[in-house]
């Protein structure tokens, strides 16, 4: 019985290995790092071919499927909380806030993160879009430096690749 347990945890692990390699190794692809996603591809897929021919020798297991399936869902929860910790890449971020837009900008330069600021109309009248370009790494302390000054805002994040062109705010 012992065996059988420890069989299932080493699928489990393999697959925990494996998955989490894979989904770091999706978001390097999506990022246009090829060298990193090939190398992190090549230990995905040899982890998950000795996890496939343990399974395969004792498919006679039930528990051997159920390690599969827990390392499956908690290989993904540690691969996204791998790539969130290395934040690698960048994000363009949106703010709009109806009275801080000036205080916001000064205060994000002064910190020294690059701000465009664009005329706009919404619904209620003119209004300013602050638009940044930042290292992802830098997100949390960006959002915090926001909302201290206006709590209210609106913020949009979504991923940024450059294309071209200096970005002033990664000199940090």
């Amino acid at each position: 019985m012992f065996e059988i347990i420890l069989g299932a945890f080493l699928i489990m692990v393999l697959r925990i290995a494996d998955v989490t390699l894979g989904t770091f190794r999706t978001i390097m692809v999506v990022q246009a790092k090829k060298y990193h996603s090939a190398i992190i591809g090549f230990f995905e897929v040899l982890i998950w071919i000795f996890a496939m021919r343990y399974i395969w020798q004792n498919m006679e297991e039930t528990i051997n499927l159920f390690g599969y399936a827990i390392g499956f869902g908690l290989g993904n929860l540690l691969g996204i909380s791998l790539e969130q910790k290395v934040a690698i890449g960048y994000v363009q971020v949106n703010v709009i806030s109806k009275y801080f837009t000036d205080k916001i900008a000064d205060k994000l330069r002064s910190s020294k993160f690059a701000v465009t600021i664009l005329p706009a109309e919404g619904g209620s009248g003119g209004l300013a879009l602050l638009i940044l370009i930042i290292r992802r790494k830098d997100l949390p302390g960006v959002i915090k430096l926001i909302e201290g000054i206006d709590s209210d805002c609106f913020i949009t994040v979504q991923h940024s690749r450059p294309y071209r062109g200096f970005i002033h705010g990664v000199r940090k």
